[in-house]
């Protein structure tokens, strides 16, 4: 599993508050774009989706369903 961005719910209108959360340094971000969750560092302890006020962040499986 790994954690993932869902760019249809999170505004991209800002910096994401998130990256000086992560406690692992795992959330990046270019300007406004969309953040990146970087799957070597993230270590899945799920702060981000608790505090993203937007639930733009879940676990992403990773199977073909």
């Amino acid at each position: 599993m790994s954690m993932t961005v869902n760019k249809n719910l999170c505004p991209q209108n800002h910096r994401c508050p998130l990256i000086s959360g992560c406690p692992v340094g795992a959330i990046s971000q270019e300007g406004f774009s969309l953040p990146v969750i970087d799957a070597e560092k993230c270590i899945e302890c799920g702060w981000c989706a608790e505090h993203c006020g937007m639930g733009a962040i879940d676990y992403e499986t990773g199977t073909n369903d």
